[in-house]
């Protein structure tokens, strides 16, 4: 850039000034996010889109300019905060998919504001001070002046804008096929992303067609081979089956002890007496426990930028519920909050549920976050399956908790226990003592069921539905706690870590599984259990009672890429080569433990998922 551009550059205010305050901002943005940032990354990444904005209002704005940088400036500034947040929270970019969950906000509000650093709020200040001064008629004046609103010659902003598209497409254009969503924005900044990915959007994914899709092909990209004659096949034949998923419950609950306390004591007990998968894994994306209730009824994976209730629920879906209302099964559904919240209306009816109960059935009693707690949840439960149970229909009910919700910030007359003071006041301790009371609430659910004759002639499938402790949310506190609570730092394969109870009395002995899963084999681990058949139902989990080896792809918590086999995690960095395993094993850090074959038979079954989805028969609504 010549000498009289940047001199004729320096001399328009508004210009330089704002330029200023956004290369601030991205910096404060980018440390939020991305680990390690290189110093000229912000400048090189962002300042050439601000500039292709700033380039715009100094061509085609003469009046009202300032306001204008004004507006854009708190619109660029409001896609920082975004993302920040949802990192925060997610631990991936923000894109504009989820403003199509806007509405969700307000009901999470509490969750929203735990998150919420004060000195993130510093973003906003340029746009405060500046927006009250100009409410004031006399300093408004002054600050016109001092803007001296002078414009650009036409040829500085044409070169201005030229290098700056140059350089965005310089940025976007290498970094397209990045695997890894964070590394992607990264490489090409904040804000270039953001567009990148409303462009790349727009664009229909080439789907496999559905005659392609067999179970043969699902398997052999799994690395399974079925069972003629699967172990268990119709060991709990005719039984109720009972699903119950944990809110936010972690796998490093089990037999967790603090200063001597059990903080599951239930669990733990279950865990003893039953059959337990140690290594079982969420596969949830941005509708969470929506997403986990989609997942476990159908064996399909999440679509990968939105929530299941959003992207599915007009299909035709496959599963649990219409298969066991096949095999002579009544089917029910439990949850206290109200059942339009994530859209769980429209997707009960495509799942297929005989009938749904929310917060109109459970009533207000004892509200805890957004419906009555866990006590309640489970006494008002118990009553409706002893009904159920009078009959000579044998009932398949999933039982949805919901107190142990982010932020956990339960009331205090609820805590069972008392922890010493480094956990106290923390997220840390708060999700503790949240888990304890869903625990106990829990147990009193258990006796209800065995006084009521309905446990020991049931199958009870117990699990967590997502995590609750995100590494990104937690201060440098919470990470201390987490790692005196693991005895070595807190990781992603931890992050992601559920337990998985199964229960089938008088049937299986109690037993530690070491073989991988997730919650995409629920369905067809039960199907076995119950003596189902699944020769006409596509699915893309495995029985897990009958199969050791499993391959897991992971979506949104992680970047796209990220699979589990029976070694390890695998999260991709900008390609397969460049990335990370995180293996189950302390001792195996240095050794191979994933495969790039692995790799892209994950993103294979990801893709036979989406398409095959995609194409069911629309569901006809009444």
């Amino acid at each position: 850039m010549s000498a009289s551009t940047r001199m004729n550059l320096g001399n328009t205010k508004p210009f330089v000034f704002f330029t200023v305050i956004m290369i601030l901002k991205s910096y404060l943005a980018w440390i939020s996010i991305f680990d390690g940032i290189a110093p000229w990354g912000p400048l090189l990444r962002e300042l050439p889109f601000i500039w292709i904005l700033f380039c715009l209002i100094e061509w085609f704005s003469s009046k009202r300019k300032i306001g204008i940088y004004l507006t854009v400036n708190f619109i660029v500034t409001a896609i920082f905060f975004a993302a920040i947040m949802y990192h925060k929270y997610y631990g991936v970019i923000v894109t504009y998919h989820a403003l199509e969950q806007v509405n969700q906000v307000t009901a999470v509000k509490n969750s929203v504001f735990s998150l919420l650093a004060p000195y993130y709020l510093l973003i906003f200040l340029d746009i405060l001070v500046i927006g009250f001064w100009l409410l004031r008629k006399k300093r408004a004046e002054k600050l016109r002046a001092f803007f001296n609103m002078k414009r650009l010659r036409t040829g500085v902003i044409a070169s201005v804008f030229g290098i700056s598209v140059a350089l965005c497409i310089f940025n976007i254009w290498p970094n397209r096929a990045s695997m890894n969503e964070i590394k992607q924005a990264e490489n090409m900044g904040i804000l270039n992303y953001e567009t990148y990915a409303i462009f790349s959007g727009t664009k229909e994914e080439e789907l496999v067609n559905s005659n392609e899709i067999t179970q043969k092909k699902i398997d052999q990209l799994k690395g399974i081979t079925a069972k003629a004659d699967p172990e268990y096949f119709g060991a709990a034949k005719g039984k109720n089956l009972i699903i119950i998923q944990l809110e936010s419950f972690q796998n490093f609950l089990i037999n967790l002890k603090i200063d001597g306390q059990e903080i599951t004591p239930v669990m733990n007990s279950l865990v003893k007496d039953n059959v337990y998968f140690k290594h079982f894994y969420q596969m949830v994306g941005q509708g969470n426990t929506s997403d986990a209730e989609f997942v476990v009824n159908t064996s399909f994976y999440i679509p990968y930028n939105e929530a299941a209730t959003q992207n599915y629920p007009d299909k035709e879906l496959p599963s649990l519920p219409k298969l066991m209302n096949s095999a002579g099964y009544d089917t029910a559904t439990f949850h206290t909050n109200v059942v339009d919240f994530w859209n769980r209306g429209e997707l009960y009816k495509a799942i297929g549920w005989n009938r749904y109960y929310d917060q109109k059935f459970f009533g207000t009693e004892d509200t805890v976050f957004f419906g009555p707690s866990d006590e309640v949840l489970y006494k008002k439960t118990a009553e409706e399956l002893d009904k159920m149970q009078q009959t000579d229909q044998p009932f398949y009910s999933q039982v949805i908790s919901m107190t142990a919700h982010h932020p956990f910030t339960m009331p205090h007359e609820k805590d069972r226990i008392t922890l010493p003071e480094r956990y106290q006041d923390n997220m840390v301790g708060d999700y503790l003592r949240s888990q304890n009371y869903a625990d106990y609430a829990l147990g009193q659910f258990i006796d209800d069921l065995k006084q009521r004759g309905i446990w020991d002639n049931s199958v009870v499938v117990i699990y967590g539905d997502h995590l609750g402790l995100p590494m990104y949310s937690l201060d440098k506190h919470g990470l201390e706690l987490m790692k005196e609570i693991y005895g070595r730092d807190y990781s992603y394969i931890d992050m992601i870590n559920i337990p998985l109870i199964i229960s089938v009395p008088g049937e299986t002995e109690p037993k530690t599984m070491e073989n991988v899963g997730g919650q995409v084999d629920i369905l067809p681990t039960v199907a076995n259990l119950m003596g189902l058949s699944l020769d006409n139902q596509i699915h893309f989990g495995e029985d897990l009672l009958n199969q050791s080896y499993n391959l897991l792809p992971q979506r949104y918590y992680l970047p796209s890429g990220s699979f589990l086999n029976d070694k390890a995690l695998f999260m991709p960095g900008v390609w397969y080569d460049d990335g990370t395993q995180y293996p189950f094993a302390e001792d195996a850090v240095n050794q191979a433990l994933t495969t790039e074959s692995e790799y892209n038979r994950a993103l294979e079954l990801l893709r036979l998922s989406d398409s095959y989805v995609r194409q069911l028969p629309d569901r006809v609504k009444e």
